[in-house]
């Protein structure tokens, strides 16, 4: 295990950032994927996947600011700009990434890393979990059925390779995925994790008080709950199948950030990761404990490149609070400044990603 991103690797990255940062608009395109499983998760039986990507867009293409909550005026989260349905950049082919958000989130939520990977030249492809986000009902199916989100991911990328708009630009043969939380989970599987819910179960039996244990904020489901759902008749068949090889073809890198269930990834199997993996994570997560949770998968996966950030918990990986969120949405209360800490993961991010993809 590595820890990467010293001084000169921080100052390196930084720089790269803010030429990106000037390289150019981000344009933001929403399409519909289609996958079985998703039918079985959310709560309307559709199924769909919703699917955001962002992408290098033409000199000029005139940005509108995303941001997230609240009344007219007011925003809760600070999310970014984007371009809608923007030309792309130019006729070159772009590295992708796949990003998965966390349990209740969102992919716009999670714009804040998107955005500026898009800006600096990959084209960033994120859904919405179907029964597992935060603009839908939440449903039993989707908090649970986590080994399923890899088969999101790879819905959403046939879908975008049949895009007359973006599908010409994607260089598939440099092929990354990242996620928070959650998210975290779905990168390591589609790096290659294995899947196994009875030991996650078996490991919240015996730490009920674990975070990632504990019901959710975003859907307070317990684990007696869970273990029902999955014995129930709607879902035994597809519960059957969570051992199965979710991994997608092509992934050349998996960044995770905050990764959470890791106690539902075998060390044995972590162990026989052949996928490069980097790993960012807060010291002072109760939600995903990094002892249980980032610094487990750190451990086990080969080689794997650590970033542990001091005084960081788990929320601080969601948008940028605004001042009138800070006064109404308990989960902004941080110790770190935001933008430091998302900063970082960027950072590393794209040193981790120009390393093993090549730079876009």
């Amino acid at each position: 295990m590595r820890h990467i991103l010293g001084l000169l690797g921080a100052v390196a990255a930084a720089s790269g950032l803010a030429v990106a940062a000037q390289a150019g608009p981000v344009g933001e395109r929403h399409l519909q994927a289609a996958n079985p499983t998703a039918a079985l998760r959310d709560a309307e039986h559709r199924p769909t996947v919703r699917v955001t990507i962002w992408y290098p867009a033409a000199a000029g293409a005139a940005e509108e600011r995303i941001d997230i909550g609240g009344p007219p005026g007011k925003p809760v989260f600070l999310v970014g700009a984007v371009a809608p349905d923007a030309a792309f950049a130019d006729a070159r082919p772009r590295p992708v990434i796949l990003f998965s958000h966390g349990f209740g989130g969102t992919a716009r939520m999670m714009a804040w890393f998107g955005v500026p990977l898009a800006r600096a030249g990959y084209v960033v492809i994120a859904v919405d979990h179907p029964g597992n986000n935060g603009l839908d009902k939440m449903t039993a199916p989707g908090a649970i059925m986590s080994w399923d989100r890899p088969g999101d991911l790879k819905a959403a990328l046939e879908r975008v390779k049949t895009d007359p708009l973006i599908g010409p630009h994607l260089d598939v043969k440099r092929l990354g995925v990242s996620g928070f939380s959650a998210g975290g989970f779905t990168s390591l599987v589609s790096a290659g994790a294995k899947v196994d819910m009875n030991r996650f179960l078996a490991f919240c039996r015996a730490h009920p008080t674990d975070g990632v244990c504990a019901p959710q904020k975003e859907f307070a489901l317990t684990m007696d709950d869970a273990q029902k759902a999955l014995a129930s008749p709607e879902l035994a068949g597809e519960a059957a199948h969570a051992g199965d090889d979710h991994a997608i073809p092509g992934v050349r890198a998996a960044f995770a950030i905050a990764p959470a269930i890791v106690q539902a990834l075998p060390p044995e199997g972590l162990a026989r990761m052949k996928v490069p993996v980097a790993i960012i994570l807060g010291d002072a997560d109760p939600v995903a404990p990094p002892g249980t949770n980032g610094l487990v998968a750190a451990k086990a996966i080969p080689h794997a490149e650590l970033k542990v950030l001091p005084g960081v918990g788990h929320y601080d990986f969601l948008s940028t609070c605004s001042p009138f969120g800070a006064t109404v949405v308990p989960l902004c209360a941080v110790k770190v400044p935001q933008d430091q800490s998302h900063q970082a993961a960027i950072d590393m991010a794209l040193a981790f990603f120009g390393r093993t993809l090549g730079a876009p």
